[in-house]
């Protein structure tokens, strides 16, 4: 048995890019900063990790609609890691696949017309056409 949960706070780097594989499944991606004040990089500023968010479904197109860059979001889901083939060599590639999603206040945070309840939406797994998705 084992558990793979992610939770992040942070606020959104670039705005999603939305798309409709041929299998009908949507895809949201966006990145988000989590920044941890209390460690300090070596200039001696607050330490910024930089995620990619994955969205499938209902979700992707929530995300779509309201995410943008600045928001902050809270986001709950899974790490996975992919490979995938570039000049010839192999790369991994880190992402979270977002289960909920819930946009905060604050700094761009849940704006007009935004809706602020919870999104629970279960990964379905990567469709088969995925692997078509450039990232």
């Amino acid at each position: 048995m084992g558990i793979n949960k992610v939770i992040l706070v942070g606020n959104v780097g670039r705005d999603v890019e939305f798309r409709a594989l041929p299998s009908g499944t949507n895809l949201a991606k966006f990145s988000l900063a989590t920044t941890d004040r209390r460690s300090k990089d070596e200039n001696g500023n607050p330490r910024t990790e930089w995620h990619n968010i994955v969205a499938w479904g209902k979700l992707a197109e929530i995300c779509d609609q309201y995410v943008t860059k600045g928001k902050l979001l809270y986001i709950e889901g899974q790490i996975r890691t992919r490979t995938y083939e570039q000049d010839g060599q192999k790369k991994w590639f880190t992402e979270i696949v977002a289960e909920k999603m819930e946009m905060l206040g604050g700094r761009g945070g849940a704006g007009e017309g935004a809706p602020r309840e919870d999104y629970g939406a279960v990964a379905q797994g990567f469709p088969d056409d995925a692997d078509d998705v450039p990232f």
